[in-house]
């Protein structure tokens, strides 16, 4: 048996960073602040209708309802389900307030727990709604951006670098409540 393996290639440690080189970290991290950036965008587009999905007349402070475009207007296997929610408030807040809060999170790295589970459960019903897809049977932009959304949440590494994630999780609220991690 050769001893010298065993000294020069010690075990991976449980420290998320063991497993990911420096550079890698970084593309995690920016991959997480566009995904952020993503989310973010769509929020203020449908808030003051910035022109580029969504018209200036068309905005929310305009009086136009940021759900009712994509709900309404589908014809999917489960468009029935989604057009019956086109145009609720509750619906519309909860898009809107769930884009902006998964965007922040995003974006500075912090609640990475909640914006992985809210945001991929965002995208998959998005993904539903167009569900049966235009170009391929079965993937789209939205299911890899929930497959995404969700590792991020899950990977708690990915939040702490280039973001705040490091000093979140050691607040004296995130170490009681961890799911806001």
């Amino acid at each position: 048996m050769n001893t010298s393996t065993a000294t020069t290639n010690p075990a991976p440690s449980t420290d998320d960073a063991a497993y990911l080189s420096p550079a890698a970290r970084v593309a995690l991290g920016v991959l997480r602040i566009l995904f952020g950036f993503i989310f973010l965008w769509a929020f203020f587009d449908k808030l003051f209708g910035l022109g580029k999905a969504t018209p200036s007349e068309g905005s929310w402070l305009n009086g136009g309802d940021p759900t009712f475009g994509y709900l309404a207007n589908n014809e999917g296997t489960f468009s029935s389900f989604f057009t019956g929610l086109a145009g609720q408030q509750w619906v519309t807040w909860l898009f809107m307030l769930g884009l902006l809060g998964i965007g922040v999170a995003l974006i500075s790295g912090a609640g990475m727990r909640i914006a992985g589970i809210t945001g991929a459960a965002l995208y998959l019903m998005m993904w539903l709604a167009a569900f049966p897809l235009e170009n391929n049977p079965f993937v789209d932009d939205h299911l890899t951006g929930a497959v995404i959304v969700a590792f991020f949440g899950l990977a708690p590494l990915a939040g702490e670098t280039l973001g705040i994630g490091t000093w979140w999780k050691n607040t004296s609220l995130v170490r009681r409540v961890p799911i806001l991690r």
